[in-house]
């Protein structure tokens, strides 16, 4: 029994079409298209899911939530935040889906109303009281004993008071500008000040720099076990103690939620990285777009801060607990309970990689391909750090996306320039939330002598490269490292990624003429392998697609794979219902949003579309083409999206060598068969998850891929 019949109910055979009747429909029409916002939001309520999910240790379901929270945050910030700046400058744009921005913030707001209040009950009804089944316990004010009370009372008196500042409201103290996301606190007052001010309300934001939670020393709880409270709990507490003399009638958390996407006029900016740095500042002090208040906040305060934040009833998220789950994840580190989280691993390391010799020896005796987490980063660093060292090597080219504060390739690379090598370094500064960050390694690379670029204005360098150029006898050779995700060692423990390590002289001539393009000026340069976006991506896709759809016409047998983050391209999703007409069969693994919409009769009946959410976040991008037999395999940094595909700086690279290809081959095809964490997108839009029939074998990628590829998985998961 196939996935799809397990998961949905088979419906009745659409009726024949002939050709007349496909070339007649529209496929620019607005039926065909799923819009992007709302399958953003799908994949977010995919991820709460998992909450739910007991193949999943308790505290990575406990994981989910908070990143849940997150994702939601990021999308109220800025997807939220640019349909209701189409709205209010009257910049409307329907997209292919046809919806008004105006229904399509309506449709919003009724789904995160019903997801949030589902996300709250998950932490109250299921995971709180299976958290503390496992003695694991979040504290409310009435269940502190007396010793812990005395603790709580003296954490506040040295850590909290000396830091917090309340805020009166009157005319000379008006309502404050608060920070993004902060937690704040609306007091209602009785009685009358110092100078005699009686106006009844008051803000307490809380200290940014204080932990939300805390973990009480183990002394004090005797039946042993981890016990927490709420820094909002303790403010809640003591909130009297901030206003003498007068009396606390009321204490309720709220959070106002901005925009948060940065706004720069590249036309009007001579230096992108000053223009950056100038507007990071106003971040955190964006347009108002959401506001969470504790659920038992009288109606009349309530509305009081909707007036403040000029935001409707339709913006209002009223809570049952903490306004910012996300926190929450800060306690999983501090809980010692490894049987309640995946167990750990160890990630593999290819067999042709030699760490007694050169990684540079390894690299010529032949390609070597990498699958993040489950193998490891540590060739990719290991290489530049050889690279760095090297006398040999006299150049280093590298683009970086998001890479990490405390950078093991940041530092190689700031090795190397300080040892004489020619260093060139393109950050995109634009990395969305990653900004600061980028600023602060840009001036560290420079001050180590590196060339730091910014990319091409208006295009984000998202492209994974990195070039070495080393004198080997009396020639240069190159050596070439592309990939699907980012420099970054943590991701690369948490993110599925290819890395791919080649000396092949026309990839690597293809990459110097990105790095030229890049860093220097002129024409469009030809690349022989690489597909290069803004360039060239686009168009070949299309083609790959096309000639597949030409080999089904011609009697030949047809198949396109492609897994990838997103997929909301028109022309794209366009060429795979023209295949699809034609009998090619499509099997499309998109993690997140997806604006194509299968099962359509005469359309799209030959697609299926599989989100797989799991232990590790999906992050590999592959598009495969059966091209009759002799079969095409591509791997590279861009989704199938407008924004990577027309206003980025991507490659994607061929995989050529036999070995390679068949490993990626088999790979693609246990995601297509995945029936445990696989989620199948149905013709309207909703997610179905796959479930596997009583005789079907279970399978998982993810676990498939630890027992293949780890050196050491621990206890198999159950994801």
């Amino acid at each position: 029994m196939t996935i799809a019949e397990n998961t949905q109910t088979k419906a009745e055979q659409p009726p024949e079409l002939s050709m007349t009747d496909v070339q007649d429909i529209d496929l620019n029409s607005s039926e065909f298209y799923i819009n992007r916002e709302l399958s953003h939001l799908q994949f977010n309520i995919r991820v709460l899911e998992q909450a739910l999910d007991e193949a999943h240790p308790l505290l990575d379901r406990l994981f989910f939530l908070c990143i849940f929270s997150k994702n939601l945050d990021e999308f109220f910030e800025v997807r939220v935040a640019d349909l209701v700046h189409q709205l209010t400058f009257n910049r409307e744009l329907s997209g292919i889906d046809g919806l008004h921005p105006a229904q399509v913030l309506d449709e919003i707001y009724s789904l995160c109303s019903t997801t949030v209040e589902r996300q709250y009950e998950i932490l109250n009804d299921t995971l709180l009281p299976q958290l503390k089944e496992q003695n694991i316990h979040f504290l409310r004010r009435a269940e502190w004993n007396d010793e812990q009370r005395i603790w709580i009372r003296d954490y506040f008196d040295d850590n909290i008071q000396p830091l917090i500042s309340p805020i009166g409201l009157d005319p000379s103290h008006p309502f404050p500008r608060l920070v993004n996301k902060s937690l704040n606190f609306i007091v209602a007052l009785d009685g009358k000040d110092a100078f005699g001010r009686q106006t009844g309300l008051a803000i307490i934001p809380a200290p940014r720099s204080l932990p939300r939670t805390l973990r009480l020393p183990d002394e004090l709880v005797q039946e042993g076990g981890d016990h927490f409270v709420f820094l909002s709990s303790i403010i809640h507490e003591y909130a009297d103690e901030l206003f003498p003399g007068m009396t606390v009638k009321g204490c309720y958390q709220f959070r106002v939620t901005r925009n948060a996407d940065l706004d720069i006029d590249h036309e009007e900016t001579s230096d992108l990285a000053s223009a950056l740095e100038d507007e990071l500042h106003s971040r955190n002090f964006g347009e108002e777009m959401r506001l969470e208040v504790a659920d038992n906040c009288p109606d009349e305060l309530i509305s009081f801060l909707l007036r403040q934040f000029n935001l409707d009833e339709s913006d209002l998220f009223k809570v049952n607990g903490p306004v910012n789950l996300g926190r929450l994840i800060e306690v999983i580190d501090q809980i010692n309970r490894p049987d309640l989280r995946y167990p750990p691993f160890t990630p593999g390391l290819p067999k042709n990689v030699n760490f007694k010799k050169s990684i540079f020896e390894s690299i010529r005796a032949k390609d070597t391909l990498l699958l993040h987490p489950f193998e490891s980063f540590t060739p990719v660093v290991d290489l530049l750090r050889e690279a760095a060292k090297d006398p040999s090597v006299k150049s280093i080219k590298q683009t970086l996306y998001r890479t990490g504060a405390k950078s093991e390739i940041v530092n190689a690379l700031v090795d190397a320039a300080r040892n004489g090598k020619e260093v060139t370094v393109v950050i995109e500064l634009r990395a969305r939330f990653d900004e600061e960050e980028n600023l602060y390694l840009a001036n560290r690379l420079q001050e180590a002598g590196a060339v730091v670029v910014y990319g091409v204005v208006g295009y984000k360098t998202h492209a994974k490269m990195m070039l070495i150029v080393r004198k080997e006898g009396n020639q240069y050779r190159r050596y070439v490292h592309l990939g699907t995700g980012n420099y970054h060692a943590g991701n690369a423990r948490a993110y599925t990624d290819y890395s791919f390590m080649t000396c092949d002289d026309s990839i690597c001539e293809d990459v110097h003429k990105v790095f030229q393009q890049l860093t220097g000026m002129g024409e469009v340069m030809r690349v022989k392998k690489l597909f290069h976006a803004p360039f060239t991506l686009h168009k070949r896709l299309i083609q790959l697609i096309d000639r597949e759809r030409e080999h089904a016409d011609a009697g030949k047998p047809a198949l396109i794979r492609m897994k990838a983050n997103g997929l909301t391209e028109p022309k794209v999703i366009r060429a795979l219902y023209r295949a699809s007409q034609s009998g090619v069969k499509v099997e499309l693994i998109i993690r997140g949003m997806c604006s194509l919409r299968p099962g359509i009769p005469g359309v799209s009946e030959n697609i299926e579309v599989r989100s797989i959410i799991g232990r590790f976040l999906e992050h590999t991008r592959v598009y495969y083409f059966l091209n009759g037999g002799n079969d095409e395999i591509y791997a590279g940094s861009a989704d199938l999206m407008e924004r990577n595909l027309l206003r980025r700086v991507e490659t994607a690279f061929p995989v050529e060598t036999n070995k390679i290809k068949e490993r990626m081959k088999e790979e693609l095809e246990i995601y297509v068969k995945d029936n445990t964490q696989a989620w199948i997108l149905q013709t309207d839009g909703s997610y179905v998850r796959a479930q596997p029939g009583p005789d079907d074998e279970i399978i998982s990628a993810q676990s498939w891929l630890l027992d293949k590829l780890a050196a050491s998985s621990g206890t198999p998961s159950a994801n």
